[in-house]
């Protein structure tokens, strides 16, 4: 079953095209990887697709229902759930009560106290158990990207997109959030990752497509991506980054 296919996605901004005509379906169960350079739209198409944006031409049909142009909060009830690249907790609050909020608005619309008991459920998920009555204010970067996971989580996604979740980790968190999201997959929900750490991506995902300029220029198995003289092109501009994709 495809659980997201996204149908000639096109989005501008005024005189600037975001987005132009992007195709492509995610089988449920599936780890699908986005990536692409700086600039390239990545974050515009998931904002398309999650309701922030409704497109200027083009379809989202998520778990077979057109949902194109509905609000992120209609599209959260019917069980999509976002990490957001960059973390901004509620820092009064604490790291149980930043998960509830996830559990109230998600695709269970949970009271309080059941959203309570969802919430330690995610943290225990992410290994943030021990935490969950502590400020959030008080969590350092990667503790605050598991607590970002949590919320997320504690929706009850069927489709869960990541932002960016492993930026700014140093290898020991990669590693440690790469087996923590390859867990949530074994669980059965369906992951959309855009991320730009490339040796991380192209492990853990069964499929990637790439953007570039808005447009999407491949789309296969992570070695066949990695071979592909466009997407080699793409990054050409970024020597670091093209060496990480050329596996050197």
């Amino acid at each position: 079953m495809m659980i997201l296919q996204v149908q000639d996605v096109t989005k501008r901004f005024g005189g600037l095209q975001a987005l132009t005509d992007v195709t492509f379906d995610l089988p449920e169960g599936q780890i699908l990887g986005l990536i692409g350079p700086n600039g390239a739209g990545k974050t515009t198409l998931f904002n398309v697709i999650n309701g922030v944006y409704a497109p200027n031409k083009g379809k989202i049909i998520f778990r077979g229902e057109d949902i194109t142009g509905k609000p992120s909060y209609e599209v959260a009830r019917r069980g999509m759930a976002r990490a957001h690249q960059v973390v901004r907790p509620l820092h009064d609050l604490t790291v149980r009560e930043n998960v509830m909020v996830g559990a109230c608005f998600g695709r269970e619309g949970h009271s309080l106290t059941q959203a309570a008991h969802k919430a330690d459920a995610a943290l225990a998920q992410v290994g943030l158990a021990a935490r969950a009555d502590q400020p959030s204010g008080l969590l350092n970067v990667a503790q605050k990207k598991r607590l970002e996971l949590a919320r997320a989580l504690a929706a009850r996604p069927f489709l869960l997109l990541l932002d960016e979740v492993l930026a700014g980790l140093n290898p020991t968190e990669i590693s440690e959030m790469v087996d923590t999201i390859l867990k949530i997959r074994d669980e059965g929900i369906t992951i959309l990752m855009i991320e730009h750490v490339m040796q991380a991506v192209m492990s853990i995902s069964d499929r990637i497509i790439v953007l570039d300029y808005g447009q999407l220029i491949a789309a296969g198995k992570p070695e066949e991506v990695a071979a592909n003289p466009q997407v080699i092109e793409a990054y050409l501009g970024d020597p670091e980054m093209t060496a990480r994709l050329m596996g050197e």
